[in-house]
Order: C-alpha cells, then sequence, then structure tokens
C-alpha cells in the first residue's frame, strides 16, 4: 500500500470523513499546485489511482503545425513521437512524472487546500452527527479554559460552554466529567459548531425527565421553569391522571429523585410547585414557602396582588426578591406581594384619599398612613421634617404636598366608608 493511500485511509476513519470528499480535496491540491507550478495557461487533469494509490497529472496540448503557444499547443512531429496515430486538432495527454517536486510554493498552496477541505468535511460530518442531538443532554470531559470559555470535548469533537452558560460559584478543572443541555448545534460556524448551557431553563427541565418516569411517559407535565442558576429555581408541574401526585412524582421516595438534580445543579435548591389554570390558585403555589392569604386579579394587565400574613412578607419576596421574582417568571405575570396590613392601610379611605395628590406613590402613601398621616387634613398639619422623612423628598417637594393637601382638605368632606383598591377585586383563594 502506498504512503498516500495509507494517510488517506487513515484520515478518513479517525475524522469520519467521506473517502470521496478527501480524494476531491487532494486533487483539487494538486491541480492548485501545477498552476502554481507552471501557469494557469496548461491545460491539466489532476485524478487518483486507485490502484497505484497515487495521484496522476496529465497535460493537454493540441496538436498543431504551426506551435504559436507551446504551453498550450504541440507540433505534429513531435506529437507523432509519443502518439503516432494523432492527428491534426487533436487534444494529445501527456503524463506529468515529477508530481511530487512541484516546488515549496505550490506544496504549500496544496497543504492549505486540503487543510481548508478537510475543515469543511469535518464540520459537515459535526453537523450530520449532532444535528438530532440539538436540545438534549450530552455529557464531555473539560479539555481546556479560553478566556472565560470551557472547551468540552464530546468524543468525536469540541464542543464550546460560554462564561453565561456555566453556573456560578463552581469550578471545573481539566479533565472534569461535565453534563450540560446542547442548546445550538450551527451548521456554518467559523468557530465550535456545538454550544452548550448549563444555566438554561431547559437543562433543568432536560435534568427532570432523566430522573422523573412519570415525565417521560407524559403522566407528569413540566408547565413552566424559572431559574437563578446556582441559587434557586421553580417548577411547575401538573399531572394527566388524577391518582399521580405531579409534586411527589418529582421528588421520589425521601427526596431521592429532586435531590440528583440539585447536585447536578451544585445545589440550587429547587421550589416544584402544582400548576393550575386559576392564575389566583397557580399564584398562591408559586409563593410557597409562603402562605398567600387572597389574590386580586388584574387580567387586562396581567398582573397579580397577593396578600400575605404580616409576618411572611419577607418570606414571600424572599433575598433580594429572589422568590417573587422567579414566581414572576414562572406565570409570566407582574406580582406585587402586600403583606395584610400594607394591604388594609391601602384600602382605608385615609390612604385612597392621599394617593389622589400628586407625586404620591402606594408606598408613600403606606408609611405616611402607619405613621398615623392618614388623610389630607393630617397631612397638611404634619411637620414638615416628618414629610421629609417619611416620603424622602426634599423640603420644596413636601411643602408643595402640604398645600396641595390642605386643599384637598378644604375641597373633600371626610369618607368614612372604606373603598377597595381601584381596579383590582379581591378574589379568596381557596384552601
Amino acid at each position: 500500500m502506498s504512503e498516500l493511500k495509507r494517510i488517506l485511509d487513515q484520515i478518513c476513519r479517525d475524522k469520519g470523513i467521506d473517502r470521496t470528499l478527501m480524494i476531491e480535496a487532494i486533487e483539487e491540491a494538486v491541480r492548485s499546485a501545477v498552476r502554481k507550478k507552471y501557469g494557469g495557461k496548461r491545460d491539466v487533469e489532476v485524478q487518483y489511482n486507485e490502484t497505484l494509490g497515487e495521484i496522476e497529472v496529465f497535460r493537454y496540448r493540441t496538436v498543431v503545425d504551426d506551435v504559436w503557444d507551446e504551453e498550450s499547443e504541440i507540433h505534429i512531429d513531435e506529437a507523432r513521437k509519443l502518439a503516432p496515430d494523432i492527428e491534426l486538432e487533436e487534444d494529445l495527454g501527456e503524463k506529468l512524472d515529477n508530481v511530487a517536486e512541484l516546488g515549496r510554493i505550490a506544496a504549500q498552496s496544496a497543504k492549505q487546500v486540503i487543510i481548508h477541505k478537510m475543515r469543511d468535511a469535518e464540520r459537515e460530518v459535526v453537523f450530520d452527527m449532532f444535528r438530532d442531538r440539538e436540545g438534549s443532554i450530552v455529557d464531555g470531559i473539560v479539555q481546556r479554559f479560553e478566556r472565560g470559555k470551557m472547551i468540552v470535548n464530546l468524543g468525536r469533537t469540541d464542543a464550546v460552554l460560554p462564561r453565561e452558560g456555566q453556573i456560578p460559584k463552581r469550578s471545573y478543572k481539566q479533565g472534569d466529567r461535565i453534563r450540560a443541555y446542547l442548546q445550538e448545534v450551527r451548521h456554518d460556524a467559523r468557530d465550535s459548531q456545538l454550544l452548550l448551557s448549563r444555566t438554561c431553563n431547559e437543562f433543568l427541565i432536560k435534568l427532570f425527565e432523566l430522573e422523573v418516569p412519570e415525565i417521560a411517559e407524559g403522566i407528569v407535565k413540566i408547565m413552566g421553569a424559572s431559574r437563578e442558576p446556582g441559587f434557586r429555581a421553580k417548577i411547575a408541574v401538573a399531572s394527566s391522571e388524577s391518582d399521580v401526585d405531579p409534586v411527589g412524582a418529582c421528588v421520589g421516595v425521601r427526596g431521592a429523585r429532586v435531590q440528583n438534580v440539585v447536585q447536578e445543579l451544585q445545589g440550587e435548591r429547587i421550589d416544584i410547585v402544582p400548576w393550575s389554570p386559576d392564575p389566583a390558585r397557580y399564584v398562591a403555589n408559586a409563593l410557597a414557602p409562603a402562605e398567600v392569604i387572597s389574590v386580586a386579579v388584574d387580567e387586562a394587565n396581567h398582573s397579580l396582588l397577593a396578600i400575605v400574613p404580616d409576618d411572611q412578607l419577607s418570606l414571600a419576596i424572599g433575598r433580594q426578591g429572589q422568590n417573587v421574582r422567579l414566581a414572576a417568571r414562572l406565570l409570566s405575570w407582574r406580582i406585587d406581594v402586600k403583606s395584610e396590613k400594607a394591604y388594609q392601610n391601602l384600602s382605608s379611605p385615609g390612604c385612597q384619599s392621599l394617593l389622589e395628590l400628586d407625586g404620591i406613590d402606594e408606598a408613600e402613601a403606606e408609611r405616611l398612613a402607619d405613621a398615623g398621616i392618614d388623610s389630607p387634613e393630617k397631612l397638611a398639619a404634619a411637620p414638615l421634617a416628618e414629610i421629609v422623612r417619611l416620603t424622602g423628598m426634599d423640603e420644596d417637594e413636601a411643602a408643595l404636598l402640604k398645600i396641595q393637601a390642605a386643599e384637598a382638605g378644604q375641597e373633600q368632606p371626610d369618607k368614612t366608608d372604606a373603598e377597595p383598591v381601584p381596579g383590582l377585586p379581591q378574589d379568596e383563594t381557596e384552601d
């Protein structure tokens, strides 16, 4: 077996590249090298001889009786020395024997053509291999790091896990085994064709699909997911069969199933909540572990107001607003959370009258009402420094507010009947 044939077979076997494509690449490379060496006027044909395992190059010239261009023409007397039966105007093919001596520049050109063709062929192989696996979990080994990106070897090729796709607080080192979600398989990418993620919601969903047979069977469905990777996540689940508890199925015996997912996500806390088509009940479930007393629904603006006990307001909101933020992403609704006392204050006639003043928002009205300033008359009589302290306004804004409150107090009589918050009817959630 010739050296060329041996190398050709090895490359096709190791890289998974089609042999025909490699032969075409070599032929094109040699054709380019011949033109570099002898010029572009020559009519040459390059072909791979499978039997000999070598590249053959043939130069073709037209037979004439008066030569004007030696590159493309040959005199009939000289031609008949090579082919006695040749006639005028026919093309004579001559095999070039010194193909291996094409020169350094020509050889370099051939090398570049082969490398380019090999890369194109490899990209096609990778695309064909992984296009059906897009949207699934893949396993690999950490190869190296490049400017924050993690290069992961998947066996036949490498994939990229960008910085934004990596879970915070956990560092991998070279040689570690890693699992990730294959987010995108790009066909014509210059760099890596395979893009991974460990921070997307789909990674969390796919992990549960692997751990919970009821999800794979379609009995339990994941209706939504939201994450703050490395810290906390929420998933909403529903069951198509009344005798199957979707939350229990995902938790598993002694929490085994959910703990496997938590371990893969490096300790990310996961809340599993029952899904409901009723937004009021759904948000009550999503704000767990906080208890929700009632929910006011504004369907027109896709917003919800959840009322919680006074001692559970911080629990419902979560650290730095994390709990309510994840719940809002889960529902794709805007969620406001208020304590029972704050809601009662907000619903009081005094607080409502304060909200009618320009420049007063709900938070400022609540703080004023908590301090006993629950009407325009009391606001007009309150010390300027106290208004500044409670509202955060500067003295000029507070002075204008006092004037506005005094005018409002003269125009409107006191209200004695409680009024609900406008636009937000109260819907009691079922126990």
